[in-house]
């Protein structure tokens, strides 16, 4: 004659855990690719558009790149450290942003 033990409160839940974990890991495994896949967006690879702002700037067009208003060289968004807040520009260097100064007739510093 064998004996039944019966289950505990506890020992219902962890089995249902377990019952559950079986039977939808596949289609977990899918939703969580799923959803990672939304979390990182694609870097755009044209033009960006921005707002240029005092110490900082708003996208608002996406993009990887703008243009240097005074060489046209194509600057990362990652690299962009000068801007004109006035003239909404971007420069490369800052040899560009005194060139840029000196053709508006500005002082320089």
């Amino acid at each position: 004659m064998t004996r039944t033990r019966a289950l505990t409160p506890a020992m219902r839940t962890s089995f249902a855990r377990r019952a559950l974990a079986l039977c939808f890991a596949p289609l977990l495994r899918t939703f969580r690719n799923v959803m990672n896949r939304f979390e990182r967006f694609p870097e755009p690879l044209g033009e960006a558009e921005l707002r240029y702002l005092d110490g900082e700037f708003r996208i608002v067009r996406p993009g990887s790149f703008v243009r240097c208003a005074v060489t046209g060289q194509a600057i990362p968004l990652d690299d962009l450290r000068y801007w004109s807040v006035d003239l909404q520009e971007a420069y490369a260097t800052p040899e560009a942003v005194l060139t840029r100064m000196q053709e508006r007739g500005r002082p320089m510093p």
